[in-house]
């Protein structure tokens, strides 16, 4: 279903208009009013192959195939091999994992060498425009790599068989697996009680804003390179749903972002290891296998150390219950409004670069540290206020505070104020889960059927595994507390019999 590599540090999008203005970082993106209208003129530009016009994109994505099309992959292995791609172990197929991927065609060994993309066949930044003049535009007002590589591969896609990269293109996904793709309606719909939404809805958001910035400081500026019936909303989300399941960093090219075709058809397994990398002695990309395959054998590689809600959010599946062991759930917890020092703990809070409510990922094996010193501030009475300082610095991962902090005496109320919240959570969940039975998919096209079908699938698999961490972490946290009452209640009967013996 998904076939992607992976970043294997932050995906943020850098925003253009931070960059030319160093906006702060908790500002929002730009937003200005999308207005639909043609500049009417064509694109100049110095480099044609075959002088076929661009493409108007205005409803739909006129470029790409279905996800499981295996003509247009074979056709993009045909054109690389053609292009220096080297003789392959690995093969196009249709799989079960992933729809599309590649498989072993003789035995494979353990620590062996596979791909050797060679850098001409990797899409980087600084990669040759067949417009040059769009891209000395986006370079000489310092659009940061991500933007630029999504501007890039719309203006390459927009060529069709003029670009050097039209096989590519024409075996990307015309939809990509990817949260972008999901309507605000559909988030709230399906994903509501499950924290992921809000990143949806910020990468979103982030997405709009980056777009807006380019259309408002260079593309409105140069209508004949950046028509808009080419650069508009929808193309730009195409592209960044391409860059965002993708794109990869390899570390040995000094940490370069890249698109590396045919590397991007191998899937995801949590069981691998593996990543992709610049090989200095080959002089390619390539991945090293930690096992060995046998012919047929679908090969690997990991998309990083990813919970089920950001494996969805990216590439758009959601792992078996039980097999992803770096699966995670966000759990939201807040101050309350009616603590009488709400103040002075929510400005301790922000001087931290943390909120009033906060989430915090949650793991079949436990909780962070950070989770329980903010459960600490949030129990803390008046008379610690001295503390609340020490308490807002440990609940942050932007410190370098001491982490590991105990007050004995809120232990009890720490504990039980993240099991209200852990319960609370977990009966939205049910909610959903219970209801997603008789959820109403009546619709007038059988082909919006089946995505909404597919849609709510996705959530109903993404909400059990989350639950399931969450009713894990329950049984944990009432433990706890039922052997700290009764230890309790042991030691108030030993000092009563004490009482009662000096008497």
């Amino acid at each position: 279903m998904a076939e992607a590599s992976r970043i294997f540090y932050g995906m943020l999008i850098p925003r253009f208009s931070q960059t030319l203005h160093q906006l702060p970082q908790t500002g929002l993106p730009l937003s200005l009013p999308q207005t639909a209208h043609s500049h009417g003129r064509s694109v100049c530009c110095s480099i044609s192959t075959s002088g076929e016009p661009r493409v108007a994109a205005t409803e739909s994505i006129p470029w790409g195939c279905d996800v499981d099309s295996l003509e247009n992959a074979e056709s993009l292995q045909k054109w690389l091999s053609e292009s220096g791609l080297p003789p392959q172990k690995m093969a196009i197929e249709r799989v079960n994992v992933g729809e599309r991927g590649l498989v072993a065609l003789k035995n494979i060994r353990k620590g062996e060498k596979l791909l050797f993309v060679p850098p001409s066949l990797v899409i980087m930044a600084d990669s040759e425009w067949s417009c040059p003049e769009a891209g000395e535009v986006l370079k000489r007002n310092s659009v940061p790599d991500w933007p630029l590589l999504a501007v890039y591969l719309l203006s390459e896609a927009s060529l069709l068989r003029s670009s050097k990269w039209s096989n590519y293109i024409s075996a990307l996904p015309r939809q990509p697996y990817s949260l972008l793709y999901w309507t605000r309606s559909e988030l709230d719909r399906y994903l509501e009680a499950s924290q992921i939404r809000e990143r949806a809805i910020e990468r979103s958001d982030d997405v709009i804003g980056t777009y807006n910035d380019l259309k408002l400081r260079i593309f409105s500026k140069h209508p004949d390179l950046f028509p808009e019936e080419v650069f508009n909303m929808e193309t730009f989300r195409w592209s960044f749903g391409i860059l965002f399941s993708r794109l990869v960093r390899l570390p040995s090219m000094d940490g370069k972002v890249a698109l590396v075709p045919w590397a991007d058809m191998l899937n995801h397994s949590s069981e691998v290891e593996t990543y992709l990398d610049y090989d200095k002695s080959s002089k390619g990309v390539v991945f090293t296998t930690d096992r060995v395959y046998q012919p047929r054998e679908q090969v690997f590689i990991s998309y990083g150390k990813k919970s089920n809600g950001e494996l969805l959010l990216s590439y758009g599946f959601v792992p078996k219950e039980g097999t992803n062991p770096f699966d995670s759930v966000e759990l939201s917890m807040s101050l309350q409004k009616s603590d009488k020092c709400y103040k002075e703990k929510l400005a301790s809070l922000r001087k931290h670069g943390l909120s009033g409510s906060q989430c915090f990922p949650v793991q079949i094996t436990g909780w962070p540290m950070e989770l329980m010193a903010y459960a600490y501030l949030v129990v803390s009475p008046p008379s610690m206020e001295q503390q609340f300082e020490e308490m807002a610095a440990a609940a942050s991962n932007k410190t370098t505070a001491k982490k590991d902090i105990r007050y004995q005496d809120l232990e009890e109320q720490a504990l039980q104020f993240i099991l209200d919240s852990c319960e609370s959570s977990i009966s939205k969940y049910t909610k959903f889960l219970q209801a997603s039975g008789s959820m109403d998919l009546d619709v007038t096209s059988p082909k919006q059927l089946n995505r909404r079908l597919f849609l709510k699938q996705l959530a109903v698999d993404l909400c059990t595994t989350e639950r399931r961490i969450l009713y894990r972490t329950q049984y944990i946290l009432r433990r706890r507390l039922r052997d700290m009452r009764s230890g309790e209640l042991r030691a108030l009967r030993i000092l009563d019999g004490l009482k009662n013996l000096f008497k």
